[in-house]
């Protein structure tokens, strides 16, 4: 019985298929793999699609499991069991400001702060457990040019060594949450495809270490 997994193309794609291939489920490369978006090997089907959608794939019963990074989860928490953190792909979400900016701790903050950001939902309810007023302004390109062009006071975003943020003059102020990457199940396939499901997780989990 096959079962399928989708899997993010952009930065968690190499440790996702790394990760299948130490658990001896899959072997290919980014380079075999080209612009298919389907592969099928033995009992394993793999989907790959953009991060952000994988947690649907999984939640409507197209692929059995899913890998998808914390940050994406935080975003989409749907109807998938998130089963396992698999330990790569590690990144820190945080408030960032311009180097010049008085804001530091909750004390600093207005009264209200405008934040530009690709995760509305997190950032939104980060600032509200502070009792802070927030007016969210989602950016789907490159966050780090809005406070430069005055289009708001920071930024919430992805971070795994604060680099980017330096070459555009920013500095963090906050940290909303650590993301790796997980391993997500559809509720109806562990249920009833209870053996081949599980023998795929296991296998995985056992690649991650742990």
């Amino acid at each position: 019985m096959t079962v399928s997994i989708a899997l993010p193309t952009g930065a968690l794609m190499g440790g996702a298929l790394e990760l299948l291939s130490r658990s001896g489920l899959m072997t290919v490369s980014a380079e075999e793999l080209g612009r298919q978006l389907l592969v099928e090997r033995s009992d394993l089907r793999a989907i790959l699609v953009r991060p952000a959608d994988v947690p649907a794939y999984v939640d409507h019963g197209a692929a059995d499991l899913g890998i998808a990074g914390k940050d994406i989860l935080w975003e989409s928490p749907g109807s998938h069991y998130e089963l396992a953190d698999l330990c790569f792909g590690a990144c820190r979400l945080v408030l960032a400001v311009p180097d010049g900016s008085l804001f530091n701790g909750p004390e600093t903050w207005p009264p209200l702060l405008r934040i530009a950001t690709k995760y509305p939902k997190t950032t939104t309810a980060w600032f509200e457990a502070r009792g802070q007023a927030v007016e969210v302004v989602q950016l789907h390109g490159s966050v780090e040019l809005a406070p430069q062009v005055g289009l708001v006071d920071g930024i919430v975003d992805l971070t795994a060594t604060g680099r980017t943020l330096r070459e555009n003059g920013l500095r963090i102020a906050g940290v909303l949450g650590a993301s790796t990457a997980r391993l997500i199940a559809n509720q109806a396939s562990l249920k009833t495809r209870t053996g081949p499901v599980q023998a795929v997780v296991s296998r995985l989990r056992e690649a991650a270490g742990g």
